[in-house]
């Protein structure tokens, strides 16, 4: 039996030829990168091609007056050494590139709902107690039900592990509470438990991890997120773009290459009764040939838009006919100045209800299609990442995100928007920012005196940088019928055509990379944990920091700090002397 070292060296030994691309990735999203890095350790030579201006989906960073934004990365869990996010770093060799903040242990998340609060503290036991102090009726339930919330979450993460034929003889028995509650919704299953409205209301609120309220919710799913955070969050040092730079970088040490300004208008096919992908043609007709290829966009967007319904079975027709996809999201993007942290705001997410009320309600409520009406938004998710990666603050200026769900359909009648924007568009983004701006006010009064630089992304912005179908953020609908045994499979039914990505293993930036890795181990004929359990990286670790606590922090990093406050002071000095 080969240990994984010698797999791995095993792979690349392969003989490759240098003049012909192994295999070409759609989209660099966090999945395609994590593909990328994989083949080409193993060897081969990749070639990641991005329509955007800058490679990462989700993932990437972008500025606004000099102000750095990510709109898809608002905080990473299982960070800590040993657990699966930090060992998924290590083992794509990247984590000595990479560093983040930890966020506020006493409240990662805070839960406003309507008038009343809770703060989820960043450990299993203290949010176990402060629930059961808050709720003292419901102690035995509230033990009882995220006990189940941990078995179900810790089963779901052995079936990836399975080695040997006692362990696949096993697996019913080793993974019976997630079978047991595998097909039944958030909402019933936490009926089953607890009692109290607002217990479950709390319980229930990192639905917006998913897009998907309780009565929808797969329970197995929610149990996934909620275990990902139980030890808190964590923010990377230089937002999203940071771990976008650290794969990019790997993927150019090992030979490959990530090209952007690339949009694929088809993958290119052979082969009558059995098609076999050979590579892409690009909007400007180019076309590219490789061995294979993988397709880090949405199942819609590979098959429909690239491969053609022509090309495909009556079976995967018909199950893209019936695939729903996520919600999409409107985001405010703020700087700010003002002295948020003596406003009250620290470095944990704030997830605003107006009022408490059943959340399938509430959920109803977002998605409706006049959206335009009323004063405030139902449901929001706000961030303050000045406070999550303190090195970004300039000693001055914060950035805050704003996050709401909504219908697409709110948006359809500007679905041909082009980039010159049409005053109706304009108009119509102005009315839903001062809603927003609304909503604000409640967490931090007087705030909309202090906003310096705004700017709405919406669905049509989605659509344009992520080129998602609808701008839905989380891939297929995370649904019972999209999840699991349901999803969409990283082998497709042509030949040498693989997916990857949020509508595949999982969502979220951990999830979608190691659907990636998943994907490069079905291409190598071997296991993800051969490709993420080396030898070669065990020299490799994440750096920690507290975001609310500076005192530890190295020379080289409160230096920077410095430098960036004194630069703004120079800067305003400068532009006040020119002003006299």
């Amino acid at each position: 039996m080969k240990d994984n070292s010698q797999k791995i060296s095993d792979l690349k030994s392969k003989d490759i030829n240098n003049t012909e691309i192994d295999t070409i990735i759609i989209g660099s999203g966090v999945g395609g990168l994590a593909s990328a890095i994989c083949l080409s350790r193993a060897g081969q030579r990749v070639l990641v091609l991005e329509q955007h201006d800058v490679p990462g989906g989700w993932c990437h960073s972008f500025y606004l007056n000099g102000y750095r934004f990510t709109p898809g990365v608002h905080y990473v869990g299982l960070l800590d050494k040993g657990q699966s996010t930090s060992e998924l770093y290590k083992g794509l060799g990247i984590a000595n590139d990479l560093a983040f903040f930890r966020m506020n242990t006493k409240g990662y998340e805070h839960c406003w709902i309507g008038d009343e609060r809770f703060d989820f503290p960043a450990n299993f036991e203290k949010l176990c107690n402060s629930l059961s102090k808050r709720f003292p009726k419901e102690k035995k339930n509230i033990v009882k039900y995220l006990a189940m919330v941990r078995t179900v979450s810790r089963q779901i993460q052995l079936i990836p592990k399975m080695k040997g034929f006692w362990d696949h003889v096993t697996i019913p028995f080793r993974t019976k509470y997630m079978g047991k509650y595998a097909l039944f919704s958030l909402k019933k299953v936490i009926n089953w438990y607890l009692k109290d409205p607002l217990l479950k209301t709390i319980l229930n609120m990192q639905y917006g991890d998913h897009g998907l309220p309780p009565g929808k919710a797969s329970f197995p799913l929610h149990c996934a997120v909620m275990d990902h955070y139980f030890d808190g969050g964590f923010y990377p040092m230089g937002g999203g773009g940071a771990i976008v730079k650290a794969m990019t970088n790997m993927i150019k040490k090992h030979g490959s290459e990530v090209r952007t300004g690339q949009n694929v208008k088809h993958i290119l096919l052979e082969g009558k009764k059995k098609k076999r992908a050979i590579g892409v043609e690009l909007e400007n007709g180019e076309q590219i040939f490789a061995k294979r290829v993988i397709s880090n966009a949405d199942p819609g967007k590979t098959y429909l838009d690239m491969v053609g319904r022509d090309n495909i079975s009556n079976k995967l027709s018909k199950k893209l006919d019936k695939t729903k996809y996520s919600c999409t999201s409107l985001m405010l993007f703020l700087t700010i100045d003002m002295d948020l942290r003596k406003a009250g705001l620290d470095s944990g997410n704030i997830w605003m209800m107006s009022k408490n009320e059943d959340m399938d309600k509430q959920f109803a409520e977002m998605q409706r299609i006049d959206i335009e009406q009323g004063d405030e938004f139902a449901g929001l998710f706000i961030s303050c990442t000045t406070l999550k990666d303190p090195i970004s603050f300039d000693g001055r200026y914060h950035t805050i995100e704003v996050i709401t769900y909504i219908n697409y359909q709110a948006f359809e009648k500007f679905k041909n928007e082009d980039k010159k924007r049409s005053p109706e568009y304009l108009q119509f983004k102005k009315k839903l920012t001062q809603k927003f701006i609304n909503s604000l006010e409640k967490v931090v009064p007087g705030i909309s005196k202090h906003i310096v630089h705004k700017e709405l992304g919406t669905p049509i912005t989605n659509k344009y940088y992520i080129n998602s179908t609808n701008g839905c953020v989380y891939g297929t609908e995370k649904s019972l019928r999209h999840i699991g045994p349901f999803a969409y499979k990283p082998k497709s039914e042509i030949e040498n055509l693989y997916l990857c990505g949020a509508s595949i293993a999982s969502h979220g930036v951990a999830g979608a990379s190691y659907s990636g890795v998943q994907t490069a181990a079905i291409i190598l004929k071997c296991r993800q944990d051969d490709l993420i359990t080396t030898d070669a990286n065990l020299d490799q670790d994440i750096r920690i920091y507290d975001a609310e606590d500076p005192s530890g922090y190295p020379d080289w990093m409160l230096r920077k700090m410095e430098i960036k406050k004194a630069r703004l002071t120079n800067n305003i000095k400068i532009f006040s002397s020119n002003s006299l």
